[in-house]
């Protein structure tokens, strides 16, 4: 004979049961502790919260919690992950402000990794205290000429994410080496030279997505020299960072000291206004016969326009240009210099209805080896003048194909090639669709140029 449990037995069993195993979850996983204000930190932004919020830091609690409040800094709060073990930094869901007042970085967050991004190569200790530091849900105010907002040295596994950077030298500032950082959610705003800032860094596997990074004095995305691979920038909204003098970039790789390989600018906005030899994207290459110290990336699917030049590479190879749609260009829509093995197609080159005084657009090939431009559709370009230049020009370069490409209204010429070797120009149309035609010619070859074939255009007379 079988015993039979009241139903409301086994009720208060299961419920037991349930809230035992979600104790001993919460017991698990929970890391210790510390709120800024258990050590004094007062946030009225007034008083200097320094000493308060590095004690906390230096009592070695897992997480370093702020209150609703704005945090005011004079010196830059120091997180040694070797001292302290595992550590992340969290705001009140963006109820946090942190005020630096003094120079250098607000939060400095120092780790010991030496190795690569290969497990063989991380010490035991880095994965026992330092791997995964946080940082979330706060502002970061600057006030001084000198002030960062946040500086990684030597981390594993990083992660920022949903914080706001704002009046700073540098938003996020990479030095030394890092690894695997992830950087989403956030907004790097008015910042006064950079929004990102790899200086001098050797970095691999970093990934930049869904963030808005906009109105840098200098660049919102900056790669200054240092080894950089594997560099992924998807999905964000990166514009108006243009108020330098010149050279205003809003991503700019400049590794001419230095190396990059393996990149990624996919999904992205990119847009400005046009400023003295500025650029959306530029990417600078140390001088070399191959070009072979920048290079291996791809540019693909992004919104692009209203700068100097939107695209500008020079010394650098192995870089794909596809499904962009680029527009308005003070100057030209891409300007390839000394460069190796570049495939442009499937682009659209078009303006902003109302910019057409201010525009030229068009692509530039110059000193390149290896081009290949097909399939794209440019609209009204104005580069070039009467002696030389279009929609696409061509000049001592060898080993080009410009190819099925549809050219509308340009206003000096469709395809120019001179002083080039070993082109091929096939299956083009070019057409000057206005009441009064006004292109110069449609393909222009010079007497410079050798073993250039062309044929099977549609050209307008």
């Amino acid at each position: 004979m079988h015993s039979v449990i009241p139903d409301t037995h086994r009720l208060f069993i299961l419920f037991t049961t349930v809230l035992t195993v979600f104790l001993f979850a919460v017991i698990a996983s929970a890391a210790p502790l510390s709120t800024v204000a258990a050590f004094g930190a007062v946030g009225d932004g007034e008083t200097d919260d320094t000493g308060a919020i590095q004690r906390a830091v230096d009592a070695g609690a897992g997480i370093l919690v702020f209150g609703r409040g704005a945090y005011r800094i004079t010196e830059p709060i120091v997180i040694s992950l070797e001292r302290h073990g595992y550590m992340s930094v969290s705001g009140a869901s963006g109820a946090t402000q942190l005020i630096m007042d003094g120079p250098g970085p607000a939060l400095h967050v120092v780790g010991t990794h030496g190795g690569t991004a290969n497990p063989l190569s991380v010490q035991p200790a880095v994965w026992d205290r330092e791997r995964l530091p946080v940082i979330r849900d706060l502002e970061i105010l600057g006030r001084h000429d000198e002030s960062e907002g946040v500086r990684l040295e030597r981390t594993m596994q990083a992660v920022i994410t949903r914080v706001l950077v704002r009046n700073c030298l540098h938003g996020i500032r990479l030095v030394d080496r890092n690894r695997n950082l992830i950087v989403s959610d956030s907004h790097l705003y008015e910042n006064r030279e950079t929004g990102i800032f790899f200086d001098n860094v050797n970095l691999h596997q970093v990934n930049i997505v869904g963030n808005h990074i906009s109105y840098s004095g200098g660049a919102g995305i900056c790669v200054r020299d240092g080894e950089i691979r594997n560099i992924q920038i998807t999905g964000n909204d990166i514009e108006y960072n243009h108020h330098a003098p010149e050279d205003a970039a809003d991503i700019l790789f400049d590794t001419r000291e230095g190396t990059l390989r393996e990149f990624t600018i996919t999904g992205n906005t990119i847009q400005a206004v046009t400023s003295e030899n500025g650029a959306n994207i530029r990417i600078l290459g140390a001088p070399a016969d191959h070009a072979d110290q920048s290079g291996l990336g791809a540019i693909t699917g992004n919104l692009i326009g209203s700068q100097m030049i939107n695209i500008d590479l020079q010394h650098t190879r192995g870089v794909t240009v596809s499904g962009n749609s680029i527009y308005s260009a003070g100057a030209l829509s891409i300007r390839a210099r000394h460069c190796h093995n570049l495939t442009v197609s499937g682009n659209t080159v078009d303006y902003n209805p109302g910019s057409e005084d201010r525009m030229r657009d068009g692509f530039l090939f110059a000193s390149c080896n290896g081009v290949v431009v097909t399939g794209n559709t440019l609209v009204d370009c104005r580069a070039g003048d009467e002696t030389r230049g279009g929609a696409i020009s061509v000049w001592d370069s060898s080993n080009a194909l410009i190819g099925n490409n549809v050219i509308i209204d340009p206003t000096h010429r469709g395809v120019d090639v001179r002083g080039s070797a070993y082109c091929q120009i096939m299956g083009n149309i070019v057409n000057d669709t206005r009441e009064e035609p006004i292109m110069i010619e449609a393909i222009a070859v010079d007497d410079a140029s050798n073993e250039v074939a062309h044929g099977n255009n549609l050209v307008s007379e």
